[in-house]
């Protein structure tokens, strides 16, 4: 019977599944899955400067093509641990991580071994399943398991603990067949008639669509529904290319990340159908500001226990949000709501004036919005946008364009500064035909600002856009609201990240003032070269998101 080693049928198991890529960073725990890798030749591999960052590459590979992202941390212990921060990014933004986590060998468990620690505890209440493989015969099927149960349902991060010894034992050989998937359905028939009939009572209807119709290749059947019943659609936070941007029927992201046009639709709204989101904290802070407290709501989700779970639901429905959208255009009539419609129009066109005019603000410093209007109007409609968390990020949040499917990428609800120049990265490997800019302050790219050299040494260009203000820009707007302008730890010192780019092969810009932004990112893509755009704006435009959580200043 012919025989395998360990890393050779992670290897199979992977390729079977249609894993072309994978990213990680070298370690001696798994040589034999490197050695299977290079031999075989099918999977390409993205090395990393450290795991977080490889992390964070995988979770966009895996928002971009819809498999499972996959990460190798290649060393037990420490390696592994570095990739705790995207395993928590990825589980709070529900996107399917498959971490192959290094272990050490069995015959050294519970002994204080040199880099021991109980990996499958620490990352249990961050994913949907930590588990250790104890048995070779055990692996591929387990292997198996992880992808599929990353990809299932709610989608999320699962963490395989590996022992080093595994890799290299024995078991036959095999060729794997790709894991199955169940496709789930649509709401159920009656449900969506129910839907139908509450939307055709509607007086101010508006659709409320999140991540589903991204993961569900749904945007077609979105566009569709919006269109044939002429009612408005909001986005979830972090959602705003679920439909093309200025598409008539599309107001853009909702809440407080979001505009006061989609705000308004949503407090105001007598029915809002949620198809595909959870009404979760970062799209509505849980409060009746975004959610009217009268409002009708029929919601349906993939996930069923998120189904009125923060705002309670009429009709209550578990399903697809792309089949359900098909369901509902095959069902549902045009509501009376003429008035709501025009009232929309009229504010969605006064909206965009007035983001138009943000490109003729002529301050110096370059103030923020000036910035982001010049980046809108330069991006090419293919473009892929991934942000960070951050001040000048939450001004970007709906203030930049996404006219094609899967082309913003954020951390989403861990709130994360420093992931988005890896991310980028991510990006750029699962879609290399298509532009990507990684939108950052100067405070989040000096947490990766070292993966410059890997997309570099990868031949994955991207441009990084830095919007400088010395600041970290969300403290110091609180501690000059609300704590008297008192600063500590809020002014930082960056070096030039231009000339970093430089000095790793790649291309800097810096950018001065009004008029230089659109010029240099257009210059950039062109270039094909991964560049860095350094641009200082105004420390003084900044914004405060979480009024509720600090004590308005009292008068001496």
């Amino acid at each position: 019977m012919a025989m395998i080693n360990g890393g050779e049928a992670v290897y199979r198991v992977l390729k079977a599944n249609g894993i072309d890529t994978v990213f990680g960073l070298l370690g001696g725990s798994m040589l034999e899955l490197f050695d299977a890798m290079y031999q075989g030749g099918e999977i390409a591999y993205v090395g990393s400067r450290d795991e977080r960052a490889a992390g964070h590459m995988a979770d966009a590979w895996a928002r971009m093509t819809g498999k499972p992202g996959v990460v190798l941390g290649a060393q037990a212990g420490p390696g592994v641990v570095n990739i705790v921060t995207a395993v928590a990014e990825a589980h709070l933004a529900y996107s399917p991580l498959v971490v192959i986590a290094g272990a050490i060998t069995r015959a050294d468990l519970a002994k204080d071994t040199f880099q021991e620690v109980d990996q499958v505890a620490l990352f249990a209440p961050i994913c949907k399943r930590s588990i250790l493989v104890t048995e070779p015969s055990r692996l591929p099927p387990m292997l198996e398991d992880a992808i599929r149960l990353a990809n299932s349902g709610r989608r999320g991060p699962v963490v395989l603990h590996v022992p080093r010894d595994l890799f290299a034992a024995e078991l036959p050989a095999m060729e794997p067949s790709p894991v199955s998937f169940v496709q789930p359905g649509p709401a159920a028939p009656d449900e969506v008639a129910a839907i139908a009939g509450m939307l055709a009572e509607a007086r101010r209807p508006v659709i409320f669509a999140g991540a589903g119709f991204k993961w569900g290749a749904g945007r077609d059947a979105l566009t569709a529904l919006s269109e044939r019943l002429e009612v408005p659609v909001v986005a979830s936070t972090g959602h705003a290319d679920i439909m093309p941007h200025r598409h008539p029927w599309f107001a853009g992201q909702a809440g407080p990340r979001g505009n006061r046009v989609a705000s308004r639709l949503t407090r105001e709204a007598d029915v809002m159908v949620v198809l595909g989101a959870r009404l979760g904290f970062n799209s509505t802070f849980h409060s009746n500001d975004y959610v009217g407290p009268d409002t009708r709501i029929a919601h349906v989700d993939i996930e069923g226990s998120a189904v009125g779970r923060y705002f309670p639901a009429e009709i209550a429905a578990q399903g697809d949000a792309r089949l359900t959208a098909e369901a509902l255009s095959m069902t549902a009539r045009r509501p009376d709501c003429d008035e709501w419609r025009e009232e929309f129009h009229s504010g969605i066109q006064s909206l965009w004036e007035e983001r138009a005019q943000e490109a003729s603000i002529d301050t110096l410093p370059l103030h923020p919005r000036r910035a982001l209007a010049e980046i809108r109007d330069a991006l090419p409609k293919n473009a892929i946008v991934t942000l960070d968390t951050g001040n000048t990020c939450l001004q970007a949040a709906d203030r930049l364009a996404h006219f094609e499917p899967r082309s913003l990428i954020t951390p989403l609800d861990f709130g994360l500064v420093g992931f988005g120049l890896a991310a980028a990265i991510g990006a750029k490997a699962a879609a290399p035909d298509r532009p990507v800019v990684a939108v950052m302050g100067d405070g989040a790219i000096g947490y990766t600002m070292i993966e410059i050299q890997t997309a570099i040494s990868h031949d994955l260009p991207i441009v990084i856009v830095v919007l400088d203000n010395a600041a970290w820009g969300a403290e110091m707007a609180y501690q000059q609201e609300f704590y008297g302008g008192r600063l500590l730890g809020a002014e930082i010192t960056s070096p030039r990240f231009d000339k970093f780019a430089e000095l790793c092969g790649g291309q800097g810009i810096w950018v001065e003032g009004p008029g230089e932004m659109g010029p240099a990112l257009t210059n950039a893509l062109a270039s094909n070269e991964t560049t860095v755009i350094q641009g200082k704006i105004d420390p003084g435009a900044l914004m405060t998101l979480r009024k509720d959580l600090f004590k308005a200043p009292t008068e001496d």
